[in-house]
């Protein structure tokens, strides 16, 4: 594993690099954009209005899609989404199609995502150097009650057991599909009371389809205590049973829901104790795969620069090629240009979520990303920052 083609120079303040791919006006609107998500009352009210307001059938639809789902979202279909992922593919960033439609409660709109889903893989065989993965959230193809209920081993009704084996079959599909076309598949993170469901789900698929390399991914939330030791208890398990482990590190997206039912329902919260237990474990995880890179392919999913930064002087430590076609570092569209650009520029493995679906199906997503960016410690400040300092270097 060469180190030879790693770049010393990478500094994740080179704006050049972080926004080449956006022109004066794209700019503009993401400052702005970014400006108002800064604003903790717009972003707690903000749901409640847009919801009322498409309740209303108030035409608010092509002000949604032409800020923040602009932002966030490559379009409301594939067809839509071509020109996002050719742009990023010209900037060395790659794509992970995200059909971002969730908690639905009808059979039929789980088997048109599930079909929806099969569609994301047929175009990353079109465009095979540009959708290195696709991903899908088993709420998408299953209802959240019987997930609940199968989480906490409860027995099903006979409809409900219909259910879950049809959810199954769906899973199961989606997988073989992307297994058939050689394509990586990523199962997202849910909520930790539903969470053991999709991880039994998640193993079963790659006990099936990772017997030569990793297809199917499970995701790792590390802002829960518990995700240090079941990545490594699964590592165990694939090597016992010959089989890769796939696995997507990140922090987490439903922090505050996790701790606000864990106090109404009074038990332990599953939450990390603070935000350096999180980092803690974080980087823990990021080491124990590359220790094992011979049986784990990763993905750092992180908008954190000093996970970035921790992971690239491990590769240099040891002498891991920013190539490695087991790691993959991954931001979410919209967000931490510097960070994937950068990365990108200096020859490592990157790629973007890229989320579509009809506008009113994936403002769930769309809320979540807003309520994180306010979350996160810094996080709107250093976006803003970042393109004032590239909005004053164009005007130079």
């Amino acid at each position: 594993m060469s180190n030879s083609n790693i770049h010393t120079n990478l500094s994740f303040d080179d704006t050049l690099i972080a926004f080449k791919h956006q022109n004066d006006q794209e700019i503009k609107r993401s400052f702005w954009l970014f400006k108002l998500i800064s604003l903790p009352l717009l972003v707690k009210i903000g749901p409640k209005i847009t919801n009322a307001a498409l309740w209303f059938k108030l035409p608010i639809k092509g002000i949604i899609k032409a800020t923040i789902f602009r932002q966030f979202c490559g379009g409301e279909t594939i067809e839509e989404c071509t020109k996002t992922i050719r742009k990023l593919t010209e900037a060395g960033v790659g794509t992970i199609l995200d059909y971002s439609v969730e908690g639905e409660e009808e059979e039929f709109i789980f088997d048109q995502t599930a079909i929806e889903i099969i569609k994301t893989i047929k175009k990353a065989v079109e465009m095979p150097q540009a959708i290195p993965f696709c991903v899908f959230k088993v709420t998408g193809v299953a209802r959240f009650a019987v997930l609940q209920k199968v989480n906490a081993k409860e027995k099903l009704s006979e409809l409900e057991q219909k259910e879950w084996d049809k959810t199954k079959e769906r899973v199961e599909g989606i997988c073989k599909a992307a297994f058939e076309a050689d394509q990586q598949m990523m199962i997202d993170a849910e909520e930790s009371w539903i969470q053991l469901a999709i991880d039994d789900l998640a193993l079963e698929m790659m006990r099936k389809f990772n017997r030569k390399k990793a297809i199917i991914f499970n995701t790792y939330q590390l802002y829960r205590h518990d995700k240090l030791a079941d990545l490594k208890s699964d590592l165990e398990l694939a090597i016992a049973e010959s089989f890769f482990l796939g696995a997507k590190l990140v922090r987490g997206a439903y922090m505050e829901k996790e701790r606000n039912r864990a106090l109404e329902l009074k038990y332990s919260s599953p939450i990390q104790p603070n935000k350096m237990a999180t980092d803690k474990d974080y980087d823990a995880a990021v080491a124990f795969c590359l220790e094992h890179l011979n049986r784990i392919s990763f993905v750092a999913g992180t908008h954190n620069q000093q996970s970035c930064e921790f992971l690239i002087q491990k590769m240099k430590v040891q002498n891991i090629s920013p190539q490695q076609k087991e790691i993959y570092f991954s931001q979410l569209l919209g967000m931490s240009d510097n960070l994937s650009f950068n990365l990108s520029n200096s020859g490592y493995h990157v790629a973007k979520y890229v989320p579509y679906g009809p506008v009113k199906a994936v403002l769930p997503y769309l809320f979540r990303r807003a309520e994180e960016n306010t979350a996160i410690a810094g996080q709107m400040g250093r976006e803003l920052i970042l393109l004032s300092k590239e909005i004053k270097r164009r005007k130079l």
